[in-house]
């Protein structure tokens, strides 16, 4: 099972991204990189709840990379 720790270490992509998103006018583009295969769902759900665009999912050596377009 997972733990607090692991839990909040999983979310804080997504809290860096929602704090970055609010400081950036709509058409600029906010690329994120997580290492928890987890973060791909967690992103798509992300952008469908804000309205933002994930452009781009994508993994490379190990890492998960994202665009998302502030709307």
């Amino acid at each position: 099972s997972r733990g607090l720790g692991d839990v909040y270490k999983r979310q804080l992509p997504l809290l860096r991204a929602k704090k970055a998103l609010s400081g950036m006018d709509a058409g600029q583009v906010l690329h994120i990189i997580a290492t928890d295969p987890g973060s791909v769902k967690d992103f798509e759900a992300f952008s469908n709840q804000t309205g933002n665009e994930l452009m781009e999912s994508k993994e490379e050596g190990g890492k998960f990379h994202f665009l998302i377009k502030k709307v």
